[in-house]
């Protein structure tokens, strides 16, 4: 019987500093005895530094990891909504922060659950029994974390204690059914994926991960609030009867977002498939084959 295919996708914005480590401990757990053929795919978007160089640098040493470059900062949310065109290569797909808060055993531990009859897509979660917390966030992030979750929680009555742990897997027809519908380019990016997988009637399970906070984000904590906010309102009136608001206001809701230094939600997923590159093939990329 043929291993289930894992994709894991790692968006990254100028990330030179802290996706080296993330990425060597990723190829070594990850092309070692799991059971699962696993590809991982660094999605840069936007990167200003050397990321670049150093996942290639790893990627010599690991020949299942991958990476595909979108010049334009696009945003988290916007990195992996275009690698999620690459669903149709494999079974489960997930995604990462690159700063390795959730390391490659706690994630794997999340695909093998997805893998559990009934179940459509498991959220790594901090806030649930079993989960293992290193470092926690400093006070300021942990209050403005609870404030977002009491706003998430009244505006779409989700039930699910941590939507922004960056560490989810889901199950390929539920990525291909929901991919269209997913908008929300910045951090607030998870809402809207979660939102569209209850919709569809799938089935969200929460699971404990082992966490750690690390330092060097290049997240702007008030700005990138603010942003969120904005993005669960909108998202909010788009599966309201008052969408057709949003109609006249594209332009200055797009503004704001710009002047806020973030991607604008996203009008419609274009079609193209990334390019996966590795190292060796520079010259010959995929396109998700």
């Amino acid at each position: 019987m043929p291993k289930p295919k894992l994709l894991i996708l790692i968006p990254a914005y100028n990330e030179e500093s802290r996706i080296g480590p993330t990425l060597e401990r990723f190829g070594r757990y990850y092309q070692g005895d799991f059971p699962m053929e696993t590809r991982v795919v660094v999605v840069l978007n936007g990167c200003r530094d050397n990321t670049l160089g150093v996942v290639q640098s790893v990627a010599a040493q690991y020949p299942c990891i991958g990476w595909t470059v979108f010049n334009a900062a696009i945003g988290k949310g916007g990195a992996i909504i275009e690698g999620l065109k690459l669903s149709h290569t494999a079974d489960l797909i997930g995604f990462v922060d690159a700063d390795g808060a959730t390391g490659p055993e706690s994630f794997g531990n999340l695909a093998r659950g997805c893998l559990e009859p009934g179940v459509d897509c498991v959220v790594g979660s901090r806030r649930v029994p079993g989960s293992i917390i290193h470092q926690a966030q400093p006070s300021n992030r942990l209050l403005a974390s609870k404030v977002f979750h009491f706003i998430v929680e009244a505006l779409f009555h989700m039930g699910i204690k941590d939507t922004q742990c960056g560490a989810k897997v889901m199950r390929q027809a539920a990525v291909m059914r929901i991919h269209e519908s997913l908008h929300i380019a910045d951090m607030a990016f998870d809402i809207n994926l979660l939102y569209c997988l209850k919709r569809s009637g799938y089935r969200l399970k929460e699971s404990p991960v082992e966490w750690t906070d690390h330092l060097g984000s290049t997240v702007r904590y008030f700005r990138t609030s603010l942003v969120m906010f904005l993005s669960v309102c909108r998202l909010r009136l788009v599966h309201s009867p008052f969408r057709f608001l949003l109609r006249w206001a594209r332009p200055l809701v797009a503004r704001i977002y710009i002047s806020l230094r973030n991607p604008p939600p996203l009008e419609a997923p274009t079609p193209d498939v990334p390019t996966i590159y590795q190292v060796g093939k520079e010259q010959t990329p995929t396109s998700g084959t």
